[in-house]
């Protein structure tokens, strides 16, 4: 009952949504409808909850009663990476052993969020859920932007349709559901104010209680069904781009096909007739189209339908606005989201994203190490993985933090990177050993390799390689690669080592050495023959090295020697990682594994600059965003005046212009809080070369996180164009204390696209904070 007053029973819609996915007849999503209790297995116990699939199709909630009190938490399909059956996770091999294995399963999440460890009563249970899941993810995935909408509108076909995404719907779905606390399907007045809260939305009370009479077509005080979605529909409505629509169609309400071809060329695109015509096709919905304003007044006629317009080469505002929601109005190049680049270069040639202290979940002191931070890095791309390993018990070689952490064996972290190396990227992995330990133990080491990981492993140089250089991604595809100290060849001399380092530095180096890799007398025979093409070898100093290159060799640097190496011998050192692979790594002082700025080091060509994958923070949002491109292989390829720093391809300067015009359905900080409601600003980062490196920001906007607009625009001169990330940020403004972080997402210069584009907002563990999204425009000119 909602105000007091008892609700009418609302239509059972159940399975509506399948139905229009094709897949109502699906017997394990059926079930999934009906619900299964499943046992939630964690550290603590296994606890046994009702998992349900909701009407929407993409909503899974969980139930339990403990002493009366309910207790309901839920996830959506959209935010599922992978759905792994049987004991394949950390969690359940651990604590999940009593289960029979194929009753167990897996449900690991984008960006933070723990793994879903489930058990099921029996195997067939099980079975049906990780089919309905995978049915689920794999229909979501496939479905054209034109079948989203059709698929979730708001209103039935003889009403307006509004452009309508996937991520709205189940965002205003979860809305609803928590606002209207009694579940009857109806709400009140006061309900609606506290839903218009948790949207972030701060509405004067009167112009709310107008817009909800308006709505109320019954009368009768409650908004319902329909009535419901009306309102929800005129707070989804985008001013901005009704405005932008009217530019180009003027007094007609339509966009003929020339006039879209007109916009697609004002973006930087081809814009061809053909071209334009297509995108009718593939955006103009198959709808009524009802009586609607244009921004100067003129009415679009009831008679016109989305199908006419289609059919004319006309393209609605509707279409319109639902090109620009699709993969064609992001930021992000699509073309670049699939490898694009020249993989046939010598692997120094290359950006290769590299993590620190992988087996760690959080801090490197009395933090817990775990195979599926191994996993997670994995499937984001990585390609360089660090494993420290140490003699352990029975034999048997772990890996931790020395004795700062807790232990995982080193086999299974092969199985793990067996299992997962190749899922995100073909392109080749590299481990990375620092190895502690004895002898015999380093033999076990290379026993393991060799059995879990088979044909995977490269231990001979590839046939007819030319040893003078390294081997290209390509050439390299699918073979894990082993980082170490390897014995030297008995046939060959010493050279010797100098250094431009200091007494101090000089010592530090020697410690570091001794940390990274055992004398060369210490390395068992069979771990040294396994290294190729990445043998760790101590850095002699600059001329050596450059008068001496040793191609298959790598040398690592702390990032405080990488630093005085740039500061003091920058273009010697450029020219030094344009022959041969360097590896950066955080100083030891880094007790809470925070990051360093790795664009510094890219800015001198070094390839593998490792960071803590599980530290959040601005720095590893750069190191997302320089792999972002290139189909997030975790390969990108350096430019060309890092790669031949005495040839050609010198730096082409540009001017950015950015005009941040919007942002839509930012999310509420304080959920617990109704009244707190955001006051956004957006920041513009650019990072680089040093004079390249800004930042300006917009004015922020008093309580308005749905939907606030700036229009404000900021110009960037750019020397070095090709280095340059931008960086996206949303923040909360607050007077007293520190800005709160809201959303971000940072993409290479390269990869963005001119003209009106939306970003797509990441949270700060990297997870998709869908809907929402900032509406900018992009402009490039060459001085």
């Amino acid at each position: 009952m909602i105000c007091g007053r008892r609700g009418r029973p609302r239509p059972e819609r159940s399975g509506a949504a399948l139905k229009k996915l094709g897949l109502s007849e699906d017997e394990d999503l059926q079930l999934m409808l009906q619900g299964s209790l499943l046992r939630k297995v964690t550290s603590r116990r296994a606890r046994e909850r009702l998992y349900r699939l909701q009407e929407d199709g993409l909503t899974v909630v969980s139930a339990r009663r403990f002493r009366s009190v309910p207790s309901k938490h839920s996830f959506s399909v959209v935010d599922i990476a992978a759905v792994r059956r049987g004991h394949q996770s950390e969690g359940l091999r651990r604590y999940g052993r009593s289960i029979p294995e194929r009753h167990c399963f897996t449900i690991t999440f984008e960006g933070g969020r723990k793994n879903l460890d489930l058990g099921a009563r029996d195997e067939d249970v099980a079975l049906r859920w990780v089919r309905g899941l995978h049915t689920l993810r794999w229909r979501l995935r496939d479905m054209s932007q034109r079948e989203r909408l059709e698929q979730y509108p708001m209103g039935d076909s003889s009403r307006t349709v509004t452009v309508f995404s996937l991520a709205q719907h189940s965002w205003i779905h979860g809305m609803l559901q928590r606002a209207d606390k009694d579940k009857d399907n109806r709400m009140c007045f006061q309900e609606v104010q506290n839903m218009l809260h948790m949207a972030n939305i701060h509405m004067d009370s009167t112009y709310a209680h107008q817009l909800f009479k308006e709505c109320d077509h019954s009368g009768d005080g409650r908004l319902e069904d329909q009535e419901l979605e009306d309102f929800c529909r005129r707070l989804l409505r985008r001013p901005e781009l009704e405005e932008l629509f009217g530019l180009y169609s003027g007094e007609d309400c339509v966009l003929a096909a020339e006039k879209l071809r007109d916009f697609l060329q004002d973006q930087g695109e081809e814009g061809t007739l053909h071209q334009a015509r297509a995108i009718i096709r593939a955006h103009e919905l198959n709808e009524k189209v009802k009586r609607w304003k244009t921004p100067n007044g003129t009415c679009l006629s009831s008679g016109c339908h989305s199908a006419w317009a289609q059919q004319q080469d006309l393209m609605t505002l509707d279409g319109f606005t639902m090109y620009l929601l699709s993969s064609a109005g992001d930021i992000l190049n699509q073309e670049h989201t699939q490898v694009h680049q020249d993989m046939s270069q010598p692997l120094c040639h290359y950006f290769i994203s590299s993590s620190h202290n992988t087996y760690l979940t959080c801090i490197q002191i009395g933090g817990t190490s775990s195979t599926e931070a191994y996993v997670r890095a994995l499937m984001m791309g990585c390609r360089c993985v660090e494993l420290d390993c140490w003699d352990g018990p029975n034999g048997e070689p772990i890996i931790c933090h020395g004795q700062f952490t807790s232990t995982i064996l080193f086999r299974d972290v092969i199985e793990a990177i067996r299992d997962y190396a190749f899922k995100r990227s073909p392109y080749p992995v590299i481990l990375s050993l620092e190895n502690h330990c004895g002898v015999e133990q380093q033999a076990t080491m290379a026993r393991h390799m060799k059995a879990i990981l088979g044909d995977m492993l490269l231990t001979q140089p590839l046939e007819g390689q030319d040893p003078n250089v390294l081997p290209s991604p390509e050439q390299l595809k699918g073979k894990i690669l082993v980082k170490g100290k390897k014995l030297p060849d008995p046939q060959c001399e010493p050279c010797s080592v100098t250094s431009i380092l200091d007494e101090e530095e000089e010592e530090e180096a020697e410690e570091e050495d001794r940390l990274q890799a055992k004398d060369a007398s210490h390395v068992a025979p069979e771990l040294s023959a396994m290294l190729v093409y990445c043998q760790a070898t101590p850095f002699p100093g600059l001329a050596q090295a450059l008068q001496h290159p040793q191609p298959y060799g790598i040398s690592s640097f702390n990032e405080r020697k990488a630093r005085k190496l740039i500061k003091e011998a920058g273009p010697a050192f450029v020219d030094y990682t344009a022959r041969q692979l360097s590896r950066v790594y955080p100083t030891g002082l880094r007790l809470t594994s925070s990051n360093y700025n790795p664009q510094e080091m890219w800015n001198a060509g070094c390839q593998l600059v490792a960071l803590n994958f599980q530290t959040p923070g601005y720095e590893m949002d750069l190191n997302t965003g320089r792999f972002l491109g290139n189909g997030g292989c975790g390969y990108a390829l350096k430019p060309q005046f890092l790669r031949s720093p005495h040839g050609s391809g010198s730096p082409c300067p540009l001017v950015l212009h950015i005009k941040v015009i919007t942002a839509q359905q930012l999310p509420k900080l304080n959920r617990e809080k109704l009244s707190s409601i955001v006051d956004p600003f957006v920041r513009v980062e650019i990072y680089g070369v040093t004079a390249d490196c800004s930042k300006q920001q917009t004015a922020y906007r008093s309580n308005n996180g749905f939907n606030p607009r700036w229009d404000e625009t900021f110009t960037f001169q750019l020397q070095v164009p090709e280095l340059a990330l931008v960086r996206f940020v949303v923040e909360d403004h607050d007077s007293i204390s520190c800005n709160d972080f809201v959303g971000q997402f940072t993409l290479p210069l390269g990869s963005m696209r001119e003209g009106y584009r939306h970003i797509h907002l990441l949270s700060k563990d990297g997870a998709s904070l869908s809907p929402a999204t900032l509406f900018v425009h992009v402009k490039c000119k060459r001085p």
